[in-house]
């Protein structure tokens, strides 16, 4: 499922923005399609994003607003009556540089582990200036894979506080925020109110960790890019993919 809203306070109307030809919208569906791995489907609270959908052909469904991207995905799942042990991936609206293997991983990921609930991926920090950047989440895991904790901080913090931490270390990643769940977990999950840590850092996987729930941590098997959020963003992918 890909979660699309319309409103943005950097971008407006960013799921209907053009990248080389095509909708942001249309080209996150076509990597969606590409993982094979099932149906996909948009899940928006506009009919212009809905309209767009339904033209190049994408199964729309207009849940109207919603706190965040899982409350949107849960009302799909609602509406759909989805089974319990479905496995559900969620795919940022404006990702569309996110590779197909690593929609597969993911969600091979949960399926492999049973006692999780969550699974999401990581990737290695590539510079200090990353791992002090609050708009890059950073994670640490247990030697199971497990996630410990998610933030927003420089995490983990080397005693001595260096500048230069040693990124080489394995211990250094980032979050790349790409979920699977199963619909059972979603419908539960968006049950939940806000935990404290989630609320301070603004980070709505805390909500799991703060409850005990497991999540499952893979390193992606592809550089999946990054997410569009600004202009210079958007500059930088319509470069990538061969606009300008």
């Amino acid at each position: 499922m890909i979660p699309a809203r319309y409103s943005s306070s950097r971008l407006p109307g960013k799921p209907l923005l053009e990248i080389a030809g095509q909708s942001m919208i249309q080209r996150v569906y076509a990597q969606a399609l590409a993982a094979g791995s099932g149906p996909v489907i948009i899940a928006t609270d506009d009919e212009r994003i809905e309209q767009a959908a339904r033209a190049f052909g994408a199964d729309v469904e207009l849940t109207g607003e919603h706190p965040s991207g899982s409350d949107r995905l849960a009302a799909v799942v609602a509406r759909r009556g989805l089974a319990d042990d479905t496995i559900v991936i969620n795919l940022q609206g404006d990702e569309p540089l996110m590779p197909p293997a690593v929609l597969r991983q993911v969600a091979r990921a949960l399926t492999a582990s049973p006692e999780a609930e969550m699974a999401t991926v990581a990737e290695p920090l590539t510079s200090a200036a990353e791992w002090r950047d609050p708009n890059v989440v950073k994670l640490v895991t247990n030697e199971a894979g497990e996630a410990l904790y998610f933030s927003r901080g420089p995490i983990p913090w080397p005693r001595g506080g260096e500048d230069h931490p040693p990124l080489a270390e394995p211990a250094f990643r980032r979050h790349v925020g790409l979920y699977a769940y199963r619909a059972r977990f979603l419908r539960e999950f968006v049950s939940w109110p806000p935990a404290v840590l989630e609320q301070l850092e603004s980070l709505e996987q805390l909500r799991a960790l703060a409850r005990g729930i497991k999540i499952q941590v893979v390193d992606a098997v592809e550089a999946t890019g990054f997410g569009i959020d600004t202009p210079a963003d958007l500059v930088r992918v319509r470069a990538l993919l061969g606009e300008i």
